[in-house]
């Protein structure tokens, strides 16, 4: 495989920031507005459960563009997929300010959520570019910063929603996004832009096939989706497991989310520090050794009913492990694909999104009232996780004998 040259991290480390903000847009999309749905179920003469529906909404457009987009920012260039993308969703925002029908606003939540990932699908592949094989560490500084977002998020839109209507939510969306579109016309670079060799559709499956074609990765692909499987299946079910099942109050849920919030920016700085030294393979084992130490821990609190702060104590450390074997996993992933990138990246979001969206259905579906259903869930996911490296490990051993190089 050839290899273009690395860009020192060093004068590039301030466009981290401008990733990270490029990054956020989804979680703040997702994150701000969810104190708003009553209202905004009342205000557009609907259900509670069709604006639910949007957030479903966002996470389809989302996927469907990144198979769109992934293998267009390796053709065409990451720079214009993230103006456009930027411009895009600063555009749909501002109309979803201004909807009058929840048809209309479903319909621009996947326009916006489309947007946002055009945008999006750039950051990984400028990460690896500039950061070489330290692409974990460069990652985890985005995630590091990005974990801001869905922290501030909710209370965001809960201030807004105290002087403004829920419209002025996604007037801030627009706002953000045309700074943030500002910010990338003026600093943003083009990096690796492939030569048009072959007629762009040829170009197109071919990224597909290339990234489809390296055994190497299908692992760590398993691996970074179904941490993000047991990530969203703590998302739908953390409401219902702290203030149904514990019956905490709505301030003090804010204070329980913080928390893990905060075990993520922790991980992922302690993740920045020691990739560097240890590599992202062996952070990615020692994350999922966490991982189940973790995932049984809950389970066994859950069985035996244990109370809350038992709980609480096995959920922040297996947060922090699922988020650091998400990172590893995709750095190992991304470092093997020089030219395609976005899209590796996009088949990473779509299995990642596409799977997060079973959370629920399949909580709803194990439903028994209690914190049960989402420890089994997430137990489960860990026990996959654990036997898709296993696997792996088995396949680096055969290579080793075959061909030492080839691992």
């Amino acid at each position: 495989m050839s290899s273009s040259p690395q860009i020192s991290p060093s004068p590039f480390k301030w466009i981290i920031f401008l990733l990270a903000a490029i990054s956020a847009i989804t979680p703040l999309s997702i994150d701000m507005y969810l104190p708003a749905m009553l209202i905004i179920a009342e205000d557009l003469n609907t259900s509670v459960a069709m604006v639910q529906n949007s957030l479903s909404s966002y996470l389809l457009g989302f996927a469907v563009a990144m198979l769109i987009v992934g293998p267009l920012a390796d053709i065409v260039g990451r720079r214009p997929l993230a103006i456009v993308g930027l411009l895009g969703f600063c555009l749909c925002s501002l109309a979803l300010a201004y909807v009058t029908s929840v048809e209309t606003f479903l319909l621009l939540r996947v326009c916006q959520a489309m947007s946002g990932g055009a945008a999006a699908v750039v950051t990984p592949g400028i990460v690896r570019h500039i950061y070489g094989k330290n692409t974990a560490k460069g990652l985890s500084y985005v995630s590091m910063i990005m974990m801001l977002a869905p922290l501030i998020a909710p209370s965001i839109g809960s201030l807004l929603m105290e002087f403004s209507s829920w419209r002025s939510i996604f007037f801030t969306l627009s706002a953000y996004a045309a700074v943030v579109l500002v910010a990338a016309i003026v600093a943003l670079p083009e990096i690796d832009k492939r030569q048009k060799d072959a007629p762009w559709i040829t170009m197109f499956f071919a990224s597909y096939q290339t990234v489809f074609a390296e055994h190497q990765v299908r692992n760590y692909i398993v691996s970074s989706t179904f941490a993000m499987f047991a990530f969203f299946s703590f998302l739908t079910a953390a409401p219902f497991v702290y203030m149904e099942v514990f019956k905490v109050s709505e301030r003090f849920f804010g204070v329980l989310f913080a928390a893990n919030i905060i075990g993520l920016f922790v991980g992922n700085f302690v993740n920045s520090r020691l990739v560097g030294q240890l590599g992202p393979k062996r952070m990615l084992a020692y994350s999922i050794m966490l991982a189940l130490f973790s995932a049984s821990a809950l389970l066994t609190v859950s069985l035996l009913s244990l109370g809350l702060y038992f709980t609480v104590v096995s959920i922040v450390p297996l947060m922090t492990s699922l988020m650091l074997i998400g990172v590893n996993s995709d750095a190992v992933i991304l470092m093997r694909f020089e030219k395609h990138t976005g899209t590796a990246t996009a088949v990473l979001s779509t299995l990642k999104f596409g799977g997060g969206a079973l959370a629920g259905p399949l909580l709803a579906l194990m439903f028994d009232g209690s914190a049960r259903p989402f420890a089994i869930l997430m137990f489960v996911s860990v026990l996959v996780i654990v036997a898709s490296q296993l696997l792996q490990r088995r396949k680096n051993a055969e290579l080793v004998a075959a061909s030492p190089d080839q691992v």
